[in-house]
């Protein structure tokens, strides 16, 4: 499995016992939708190798508790510590309406209810204390915030945001 092909599930920050459970923290809103999974992908060497789960519970809220096949000890444990994991982009619930995932957005276009036609989505910078959008409009990049107020409307069918944002925000950039 590539990396281009999965998203981003979590890390590995701690060990939970002396029989190689490890705690994630996972990078999710909705932690209970993956405590069921039979397997995930651990970066080891930068190569995505497959680790099978005997048992996973959620600890404090947005930890998961993992137990992995083949991981019985500390010294195991330990050589797993602060690796990532990743799941197929297919395992990925499906959203609606507004909500997406910020892959699935790259590549659309943006239109601003005042401004007109924006430009198309280049990436997004989750770096900062506010997402953003990263938006093209003739070489040049555009910054707007992802805010829940801004966004009026996500058309999957034709690759397209509206947004509402304040006035002048868009024209600082040109």
């Amino acid at each position: 499995m590539q990396k281009e092909h999965c998203f981003y599930l979590g890390k590995i920050v701690k060990k939970y016992s002396f029989k190689g459970e490890l705690l994630v923290k996972l990078d999710t809103d909705e932690p209970q939708l993956f405590t069921k999974m039979e397997s995930v992908f651990v970066e080891l060497h930068k190569n995505l190798v497959p680790f099978f789960i005997l048992q996973s519970s959620l600890h404090k809220s947005q930890l998961l508790r993992i137990k992995f096949e083949d991981v019985n000890n500390e010294a195991e444990a330990d050589a797993l510590m602060d690796t990532k994991l990743y799941l197929p982009l297919a395992f990925l619930p499906k959203l609606t309406g507004n909500r997406f995932y910020y892959h699935e957005i790259i590549g659309f276009t943006v239109e601003d209810v005042s401004f007109g036609a924006v430009g198309t989505i280049s990436g997004v910078n989750d770096t900062t204390s506010q997402a953003l959008f990263e938006i093209e409009r003739d070489g040049k990049e555009i910054l707007i915030p992802i805010n829940d107020t801004f966004i009026k409307n996500v058309d999957r069918e034709s690759k397209n945001i509206l947004l509402d944002v304040p006035d002048g925000l868009i024209e600082l950039y040109l």
